[in-house]
């Protein structure tokens, strides 16, 4: 039997969609105050997944399942406003390295929430990401741990919290377009007064120095919310047909080598060496986490 590669090309399509949506990201954080995009990175890609979960059949949480998706709204929204926060100071490729963190943060937090222990690679694993960060901070003139790194780390903190109240969500009965859609309103409703306060106080809608017309800016919003909705139906997808999520965890670092080549193609931005390093630090933490529990536990159990 030919093995089953659907799940890797699924995935694969899934890392693109979001880097794709990381650099549609960054361009419109040049014509839409953090606020604004917020919400309509939220809305958009929740009323296209909500028309789809109409066509195939309407589904309404119930109060068993209602719990997680609340809690996961407001993760994301904190996880998407940090995100977008960074992608206005800092460049895609660290932007994106930052938010690829929330894997080392989960065992933290369930440490926190369900009190389970926490492995010593993990902390060893924190620490060298940590250090990624401070030689990201480092310049010429030495060092400068600026504000954007830490909120670019937040996001990646959001973004795990959110995956800890995924996994219990996922356990309910409702299909993914129905648990990611009625997540992604419900951010963009808690959005909505902060968004509108910023339209009302600012007199517009998008920022002065807008560098795209309006029939460019509703194509890249419309891609914005197409990739995001791909990224979480192929993940979705590409999940069912695997047995353990761990099969397919190395793919996931794709991300990072598709928003590379976004940052060498759109936009004029080089990397200093520390920066590679510190970038290079955080990757290594990333995937060590990932993979060394298994290979130790593998390693024990080949010794007995």
């Amino acid at each position: 039997m030919p093995t089953d590669l659907r799940p890797v090309l699924f995935m694969l399509i899934s890392t693109f969609s979001l880097s794709f949506n990381g650099l549609m990201g960054k361009l419109l954080t040049e014509s839409f105050s953090t606020e604004v995009l917020g919400f309509l990175r939220f809305f958009l890609p929740a009323s296209i997944m909500l028309l789809m979960l109409k066509s195939s059949g309407w589904v309404i949480p119930n109060k068993h399942n209602s719990r997680p998706i609340i809690i996961r709204a407001l993760c994301v929204v904190g996880s998407q406003l940090c995100f977008l926060a960074a992608l206005n100071e800092l460049t895609l490729v660290e932007s994106v390295v930052l938010f690829s963190t929330g894997p080392l943060f989960i065992p933290v937090l369930e440490k926190l929430m369900y009190r389970t222990p926490i492995q010593g690679i993990t902390l060893a694993c924190l620490a060298m990401t940590f250090c990624g960060v401070l030689l990201q901070a480092g310049n010429p003139t030495g060092m400068e741990l600026k504000p954007e790194l830490l909120i670019g780390l937040a996001a990646g903190g959001f973004n795990a919290l959110s995956q800890v109240t995924l996994f219990k969500g996922a356990k309910s009965d409702l299909p993914p377009a129905a648990l990611n859609g009625w997540c992604f309103m419900l951010a963009a409703i808690i959005l909505l007064p902060v968004a509108t306060m910023r339209v009302v106080t600012n007199d517009s809608l998008l920022i002065a120095s807008n560098p795209f017309d309006t029939n460019m800016l509703l194509v890249l919003l419309i891609t914005l919310a197409i990739s995001i909705v791909s990224t979480q139906m192929f993940r979705a997808k590409a999940y069912k047909l695997v047995s353990t999520g761990s099969q397919l965890a190395p793919l996931i670092f794709t991300n990072l080598l598709f928003a590379l080549v976004w940052q060498v193609s759109f936009f004029n931005e080089t990397l200093e060496t520390n920066k590679v390093i510190g970038i290079s630090l955080i990757v290594l933490a990333t995937i060590i986490n990932t993979f060394g529990p298994k290979w130790i536990q593998h390693q024990r159990a080949a010794a007995h």
